[in-house]
């Protein structure tokens, strides 16, 4: 197993922990609803992390905030990993499903997708 593998099941183990210790009075009992529900908060945090670059091209640019930006993808690093524990996904699962989807991806652009 690789070292790069091992940072990923201890991202599970520690977001496994975060989420036995949450209050989820308000969480949804299914899988299909929590999945929902953290697909809102994924794209929530896109736009926080949207908003620490300067994507309005009719205001003036102020510096860039690398700390915050690197925050707001944690947090939707967060929330994917939820998702992905909420569809029994391992890490195991989630290289073999990237394989494969790159490889789809990397074909499309081979056929001028």
């Amino acid at each position: 197993m690789s070292e790069k593998l091992d940072r990923l099941e201890e991202i599970f183990k520690l977001q496994k922990g975060l989420s036995e210790m949450m209050k989820l009075d308000r969480y949804p009992k299914d899988t299909e609803g929590r999945v929902s529900a953290l697909c809102t908060a994924i794209m929530h945090e896109a736009v926080e992390l949207q908003r620490t670059t300067n994507w309005k091209w009719w205001k003036t640019p102020i510096k860039f905030d690398e700390a915050e930006a690197r925050e707001e993808l944690i947090d939707i690093w967060h929330f994917v990993v939820q998702a992905s524990l909420e569809l029994k996904l391992s890490p195991d699962d989630i290289l073999d499903e990237y394989k494969k989807k790159n490889e789809i991806n990397r074909e499309r652009q081979r056929n001028g997708y």
